[in-house]
Protein backbone atom coordinates (compact mmCIF):
# COMPACT_ATOMS: atom_id res chain seq x y z
CA UNK A 1 0.00 0.00 0.00
CA UNK A 2 1.37 3.23 -0.87
CA UNK A 3 0.92 6.57 1.40
CA UNK A 4 1.04 10.18 0.68
CA UNK A 5 1.16 13.26 2.11
CA UNK A 6 0.50 15.92 -0.82
CA UNK A 7 2.29 19.13 -0.97
CA UNK A 8 0.48 22.24 0.10
CA UNK A 9 3.01 24.74 0.92
CA UNK A 10 5.84 26.35 -1.70
CA UNK A 11 8.94 28.56 -0.70
CA UNK A 12 9.82 31.67 -2.08
CA UNK A 13 11.96 29.88 -5.42
CA UNK A 14 7.55 28.06 -5.89
CA UNK A 15 9.26 24.90 -4.54
CA UNK A 16 7.03 22.82 -2.59
CA UNK A 17 8.13 23.28 1.17
CA UNK A 18 8.12 20.76 4.34
CA UNK A 19 5.64 22.50 5.70
CA UNK A 20 2.12 21.65 5.51
CA UNK A 21 -0.99 23.90 5.24
CA UNK A 22 -3.71 21.33 3.89
CA UNK A 23 -4.02 17.78 4.73
CA UNK A 24 -4.49 15.51 1.70
CA UNK A 25 -2.99 12.05 2.16
CA UNK A 26 -3.73 9.52 -1.28
CA UNK A 27 -3.31 6.21 -1.16
CA UNK A 28 -2.34 3.58 -4.24
CA UNK A 29 -2.97 6.94 -6.30
CA UNK A 30 -6.49 5.86 -5.81
CA UNK A 31 -8.03 7.74 -2.42
CA UNK A 32 -7.77 10.32 -0.91
CA UNK A 33 -8.20 10.98 2.93
CA UNK A 34 -8.97 15.04 3.16
CA UNK A 35 -8.96 17.14 0.74
CA UNK A 36 -7.22 20.17 1.72
CA UNK A 37 -4.39 20.07 -1.41
CA UNK A 38 -6.27 17.44 -3.39
CA UNK A 39 -7.18 19.97 -6.56
CA UNK A 40 -3.62 22.06 -6.57
CA UNK A 41 -1.15 18.89 -5.64
CA UNK A 42 -2.63 16.00 -6.98
CA UNK A 43 -0.74 14.58 -9.99
CA UNK A 44 -2.20 14.16 -13.52
CA UNK A 45 -2.23 10.39 -13.23
CA UNK A 46 -4.24 10.95 -9.53
CA UNK A 47 -6.79 13.25 -11.01
CA UNK A 48 -7.49 10.41 -13.84
CA UNK A 49 -7.95 7.72 -11.10
CA UNK A 50 -9.35 9.71 -7.79
CA UNK A 51 -13.02 9.27 -7.51
CA UNK A 52 -13.06 8.52 -3.98
CA UNK A 53 -12.56 10.85 -1.30
CA UNK A 54 -12.70 10.37 2.55
CA UNK A 55 -13.67 13.65 5.18
CA UNK A 56 -12.48 13.18 8.53
CA UNK A 57 -13.92 16.65 9.58
CA UNK A 58 -15.25 19.77 7.86
CA UNK A 59 -12.44 22.21 8.68
CA UNK A 60 -11.12 24.13 5.87
CA UNK A 61 -7.73 22.56 5.80
CA UNK A 62 -9.09 19.43 5.23
CA UNK A 63 -11.83 20.37 2.10
CA UNK A 64 -10.07 23.27 1.24
CA UNK A 65 -9.31 21.24 -2.56
CA UNK A 66 -12.37 19.48 -2.81
CA UNK A 67 -14.81 22.30 -4.89
CA UNK A 68 -12.24 22.90 -6.52
CA UNK A 69 -11.26 19.24 -7.49
CA UNK A 70 -14.76 18.41 -8.68
CA UNK A 71 -14.53 22.15 -10.90
CA UNK A 72 -11.56 21.09 -12.48
CA UNK A 73 -13.03 17.68 -13.81
CA UNK A 74 -16.78 18.58 -13.88
CA UNK A 75 -17.29 18.22 -17.58
CA UNK A 76 -15.11 14.80 -17.69
CA UNK A 77 -16.63 12.94 -14.65
CA UNK A 78 -17.55 9.55 -15.91
CA UNK A 79 -18.78 8.01 -12.29
CA UNK A 80 -19.28 10.25 -9.38
CA UNK A 81 -16.80 11.76 -6.93
CA UNK A 82 -17.76 9.77 -4.18
CA UNK A 83 -17.55 11.66 -0.58
CA UNK A 84 -17.25 9.16 1.87
CA UNK A 85 -18.20 10.97 5.85
CA UNK A 86 -20.19 10.84 8.71
CA UNK A 87 -23.88 12.58 7.92
CA UNK A 88 -22.71 15.50 10.32
CA UNK A 89 -20.06 15.99 7.87
CA UNK A 90 -22.20 15.56 5.11
CA UNK A 91 -24.63 18.23 6.51
CA UNK A 92 -21.82 20.77 6.94
CA UNK A 93 -20.69 20.49 3.86
CA UNK A 94 -24.02 20.78 1.88
CA UNK A 95 -24.92 23.54 4.53
CA UNK A 96 -21.73 26.01 4.42
CA UNK A 97 -19.04 24.55 1.15
CA UNK A 98 -21.69 23.37 -1.14
CA UNK A 99 -24.34 26.08 -0.41
CA UNK A 100 -24.52 28.20 -4.22
CA UNK A 101 -23.12 30.95 -1.45
CA UNK A 102 -19.75 29.78 -1.20
CA UNK A 103 -19.74 26.97 -4.02
CA UNK A 104 -21.95 25.39 -6.30
CA UNK A 105 -24.30 22.92 -4.73
CA UNK A 106 -22.53 19.85 -7.05
CA UNK A 107 -24.88 17.08 -5.83
CA UNK A 108 -27.55 18.64 -7.53
CA UNK A 109 -25.76 19.04 -11.04
CA UNK A 110 -25.21 16.57 -13.81
CA UNK A 111 -22.57 16.49 -16.77
CA UNK A 112 -23.02 14.64 -20.10
CA UNK A 113 -22.47 11.54 -18.41
CA UNK A 114 -24.62 11.56 -14.99
CA UNK A 115 -24.66 13.25 -11.77
CA UNK A 116 -21.03 14.26 -10.54
CA UNK A 117 -20.74 14.10 -7.22
CA UNK A 118 -22.35 11.52 -5.04
CA UNK A 119 -22.36 11.19 -0.64
CA UNK A 120 -21.61 8.03 0.83
CA UNK A 121 -22.54 8.49 4.80
CA UNK A 122 -20.46 5.67 6.88
CA UNK A 123 -21.27 5.34 10.65
CA UNK A 124 -18.46 5.42 13.23
CA UNK A 125 -16.45 1.86 14.35
CA UNK A 126 -18.68 0.18 11.36
CA UNK A 127 -16.54 -1.45 9.03
CA UNK A 128 -16.97 0.11 5.03
CA UNK A 129 -15.48 -0.29 2.30
CA UNK A 130 -13.88 2.27 -0.02
CA UNK A 131 -12.07 0.65 -3.50
CA UNK A 132 -10.06 -2.11 -2.06
CA UNK A 133 -9.52 -0.86 1.36
CA UNK A 134 -11.56 -1.60 4.23
CA UNK A 135 -12.14 1.53 6.43
CA UNK A 136 -13.16 2.05 10.20
CA UNK A 137 -13.70 5.62 11.48
CA UNK A 138 -13.14 5.91 15.27
CA UNK A 139 -14.34 9.18 16.83
CA UNK A 140 -11.12 11.66 18.19
CA UNK A 141 -11.52 14.79 20.08
CA UNK A 142 -12.07 17.80 17.76
CA UNK A 143 -13.50 20.70 18.14
CA UNK A 144 -15.93 19.95 15.54
CA UNK A 145 -17.23 16.07 14.55
CA UNK A 146 -14.17 14.26 13.86
CA UNK A 147 -12.96 11.05 13.18
CA UNK A 148 -9.18 9.31 12.77
CA UNK A 149 -9.08 6.06 11.16
CA UNK A 150 -8.22 2.06 10.52
CA UNK A 151 -7.43 1.53 7.23
CA UNK A 152 -6.31 -2.13 5.62
CA UNK A 153 -5.85 -3.11 1.83
CA UNK A 154 -5.77 -7.13 3.29
CA UNK A 155 -1.89 -6.77 3.46
CA UNK A 156 -1.11 -3.99 5.56
CA UNK A 157 -2.91 -1.56 7.79
CA UNK A 158 -2.58 2.05 9.09
CA UNK A 159 -4.12 4.17 11.77
CA UNK A 160 -4.32 8.03 11.16
CA UNK A 161 -5.96 10.01 14.07
CA UNK A 162 -6.37 13.65 11.84
CA UNK A 163 -6.36 16.46 14.08
CA UNK A 164 -7.18 16.00 17.97
CA UNK A 165 -6.46 16.26 21.44
CA UNK A 166 -6.03 13.46 24.07
CA UNK A 167 -8.03 10.49 22.71
CA UNK A 168 -8.91 6.93 24.80
CA UNK A 169 -10.65 5.10 22.13
CA UNK A 170 -8.90 5.32 19.22
CA UNK A 171 -5.89 4.02 21.30
CA UNK A 172 -8.26 0.69 22.23
CA UNK A 173 -9.04 -0.14 18.92
CA UNK A 174 -5.62 0.45 17.51
CA UNK A 175 -4.32 -1.82 20.26
CA UNK A 176 -6.53 -4.53 18.96
CA UNK A 177 -4.90 -4.53 15.68
CA UNK A 178 -2.82 -7.75 15.19
CA UNK A 179 -0.38 -6.08 13.06
CA UNK A 180 0.05 -2.16 11.71
CA UNK A 181 2.06 -0.99 9.32
CA UNK A 182 2.22 2.66 10.65
CA UNK A 183 0.50 5.06 12.55
CA UNK A 184 0.02 8.61 11.51
CA UNK A 185 -0.52 10.66 14.68
CA UNK A 186 -0.70 14.51 14.78
CA UNK A 187 1.05 17.17 16.66
CA UNK A 188 -0.13 21.14 15.83
CA UNK A 189 1.51 23.31 18.09
CA UNK A 190 5.17 23.61 20.19
CA UNK A 191 5.05 23.14 23.89
CA UNK A 192 5.17 26.47 24.36
CA UNK A 193 1.27 27.15 23.15
CA UNK A 194 -0.11 24.00 24.93
CA UNK A 195 -3.01 26.42 26.11
CA UNK A 196 -3.83 27.16 22.54
CA UNK A 197 -3.43 23.82 21.69
CA UNK A 198 -5.51 22.72 24.60
CA UNK A 199 -8.57 25.25 23.31
CA UNK A 200 -8.36 23.86 19.67
CA UNK A 201 -8.40 20.57 20.47
CA UNK A 202 -4.75 20.05 19.11
CA UNK A 203 -1.93 18.15 20.51
CA UNK A 204 1.76 19.73 21.59
CA UNK A 205 5.14 17.15 21.35
CA UNK A 206 4.46 16.68 25.67
CA UNK A 207 1.23 15.74 25.19
CA UNK A 208 1.99 13.32 22.39
CA UNK A 209 4.26 11.78 24.70
CA UNK A 210 2.03 10.86 26.80
CA UNK A 211 -0.54 9.56 23.95
CA UNK A 212 1.94 7.37 22.52
CA UNK A 213 2.56 5.87 25.77
CA UNK A 214 -1.42 4.43 25.42
CA UNK A 215 -0.31 2.51 22.00
CA UNK A 216 0.93 -1.26 22.98
CA UNK A 217 1.98 -2.07 18.98
CA UNK A 218 5.25 -1.36 17.60
CA UNK A 219 5.13 0.11 14.01
CA UNK A 220 6.70 3.26 12.94
CA UNK A 221 4.75 6.57 13.76
CA UNK A 222 4.72 9.19 11.63
CA UNK A 223 4.17 12.50 12.66
CA UNK A 224 1.47 14.87 10.78
CA UNK A 225 -0.49 18.15 10.69
CA UNK A 226 2.11 20.53 12.09
CA UNK A 227 1.51 23.82 12.19
CA UNK A 228 3.77 25.46 9.42
CA UNK A 229 4.61 28.35 11.44
CA UNK A 230 5.93 25.94 13.88
CA UNK A 231 7.24 23.37 12.07
CA UNK A 232 10.74 23.44 12.98
CA UNK A 233 10.41 24.21 16.58
CA UNK A 234 7.87 21.29 16.77
CA UNK A 235 10.34 19.20 14.62
CA UNK A 236 12.96 19.50 16.86
CA UNK A 237 10.98 18.74 20.60
CA UNK A 238 9.48 15.93 18.98
CA UNK A 239 13.61 14.85 18.27
CA UNK A 240 14.22 15.49 21.49
CA UNK A 241 11.49 13.47 22.61
CA UNK A 242 13.79 10.57 21.45
CA UNK A 243 11.06 8.20 21.53
CA UNK A 244 12.03 5.14 18.69
CA UNK A 245 10.33 4.93 15.50
CA UNK A 246 8.84 8.19 15.52
CA UNK A 247 9.45 10.35 12.99
CA UNK A 248 7.67 13.31 10.99
CA UNK A 249 6.35 12.76 7.93
CA UNK A 250 8.02 14.35 4.57
CA UNK A 251 5.51 15.54 2.47
CA UNK A 252 5.22 14.39 -0.69
CA UNK A 253 7.34 11.13 0.08
CA UNK A 254 5.68 8.03 -1.01
CA UNK A 255 5.70 5.67 1.89
CA UNK A 256 5.57 2.11 1.15
CA UNK A 257 3.23 0.22 3.82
Amino acid sequence: MKFQLLPSTFDENGNASARQHLACFVVDDLIAFDAGSLAMAATDEQKKQIRDVVISHAHLDHVAGLPLYIDDLFATIKRPIQIHATTEVIEILERDLFNWSIYPRFSELTNDYGVVLEYRPFEVEKDFTVKHLRVKAIKVNHKVPSVGFLVSDGKSSFALTNDTAEINRFWEVVNQQEKLSAIFVECAFPDELGELAASSHHLTPQVLQKEIAKLKRDCPIYVVNIKPMYFEQVTCQIKQLNIQNLQVLTVGRIYEL
